[in-house]
């Protein structure tokens, strides 16, 4: 078996505790501490610290059974929230934020609503009844992605945001 990165928490139970900031987090380990004390908390996983190390000492690869465990926690969620991430009629959207192993309020990036694409925002539309907020919501992941992970963002704080430009030019 290989090295544990992914570590789950909901339903009741977590893999881990508050004492493993280190290793999830100050995010993650307090997520799986309000899940151990009962506090409703919506399932999800962390991935571990240690990835992102290895990330940046390995030429920008992922260590070896990464995305087995994350396969496998994300069936879980699936499991849990009776929704399947990439279903067109039932889409389970995820949040995904960064973490770090001492607080940094206002640093670190986050992608809301990951699993919308043209196909899940219809089910999106037909589970809320409200084709606006879908396709807000839908907007909102794909600039958010642009930000995050394109890096397409302004470069200084008086130039305009790229993402604004484009809409813009379709108006």
């Amino acid at each position: 078996m290989s090295k544990k990165y992914v570590y789950f928490f909901g339903a009741g139970k977590a893999e881990g505790s508050a004492d493993m900031k280190e290793l999830l987090g100050g995010k993650g380990a307090n997520l799986a501490e309000m899940t151990n004390l009962g506090i409703p908390v919506p399932p999800g996983f962390t991935i571990t610290t240690e990835v992102c190390t290895y990330y940046y000492r390995n030429d920008h690869r992922y260590p070896e059974g990464l995305e087995e465990q994350v396969n496998e926690a994300l069936a879980r969620v699936e499991e849990i929230m009776g929704q399947k991430f990439g279903d067109p009629e039932n889409p389970l959207l995820v949040s995904v934020r960064s973490g770090a192993r001492v607080s940094m309020p206002g640093m670190m990036d986050t992608v809301l609503n990951l699993g919308l694409n043209d196909e899940t925002v219809q089910g999106l539309i037909r589970q809320t009844g409200n084709e606006r907020f879908a396709y807000d919501s839908y907007r909102r992941f794909v600039q958010m992605y642009g930000d995050v992970v394109l890096g397409l963002k302004p470069e200084a704080k008086d130039e305009r945001d790229p993402f604004e430009e484009i809409l813009d030019r379709k108006k």
